[in-house]
């Protein structure tokens, strides 16, 4: 029957499913990295396609060194990682299975050191690192077949089964997809605290790259209903995180790893 067939489909994708991100938290996550990895490069290309890429060499160089410097330390196994600044306004910047990064120009109007760069760049890189991109197609797996599960079961055309569906379907976003959002925001900014202090950046800088994002951005949503955390709680869980930071920001400054980028 195919209720029963679900259910042992969701079972194994369950059992299969178990990853452990570098932080040591339990992910679930089962789709195979090679088809991760064709999807962020098709992702960036069509990305490339549809967007302008900027046409200044400094800035193309002044990101590449900052992301080169944070992968050297990274202990990645992406053979190749792919860095690009894009002509847009947005104070943004994403990372991509099969180490794609791409940067939005209007990020140069928070981030205003290097060292604040890194910040944004370690967090993007973590989320590659620690599988982030699987974790949530995974979880959107899950709870579409978790909600065609109980479509089977249940007949949706009473009012009784209209409801139920309706609160499932809020359940299913504030139970998996949106809190776990969070916490991989959350494990993104401490991992890529870490990365950026083994490169040589400053982690203390880290908190005015989120002061200077929490000024220029407005007001934040309600956290509760947001994938990611407030500028607030975000800068005081960087801050709790800054001392570990600074050994290992130590520790490289000692084995000369002091990087030198900047714009021409």
């Amino acid at each position: 029957m195919l209720w029963k067939r679900m259910v042992l489909m969701s079972l194994v994708l369950f059992i299969f499913g178990c990853a452990t991100s570098p932080l040591g938290r339990s992910q679930f996550a089962f789709l195979p990295a090679e088809q991760m990895d064709i999807m962020g490069e098709e992702a960036f290309l069509n990305l490339k396609q549809e967007m302008r890429l900027t046409k200044s060499a400094s800035l193309s160089n002044y990101v590449t060194c900052v992301s080169g410097a944070i992968i050297d330390v990274s202990q990645s196994s992406i053979p190749h990682w792919e860095i690009a600044v894009f002509e847009e306004p947005t104070a943004n910047a994403f990372a991509l299975p099969g180490g794609k990064i791409g940067v939005h120009t209007g990020l140069f109007q928070v981030a205003k050191t290097p060292h604040q760069m890194a910040t944004v760049i370690g967090h993007e890189i973590a989320h590659v690192l620690s599988n982030h991109g699987n974790e949530r197609v995974s979880q959107q797996f899950a709870v579409e077949q978790g909600l065609a599960l109980v479509q089977a079961l249940a007949n949706v055309q009473t009012e009784t089964g209209q409801l139920l569906m309706g609160l499932l379907g809020v359940g299913a976003q504030l139970g998996i997809l949106m809190p776990y959002s969070r916490v991989q925001e959350s494990e993104a900014d401490i991992l890529g605290l870490h990365l950026m202090a083994r490169a040589g950046f400053d982690p203390r800088e880290s908190v005015a790259l989120w002061q200077n994002m929490a000024s220029s951005g407005g007001g934040d949503a309600p956290e509760f209903l947001s994938t990611h955390p407030s500028h607030q709680t975000r800068i005081s869980e960087l801050q709790n995180a800054i001392p570990y930071a600074m050994q290992l920001y130590e520790q490289a400054q000692r084995s000369g790893r002091r990087p030198n980028c900047r714009m021409s």
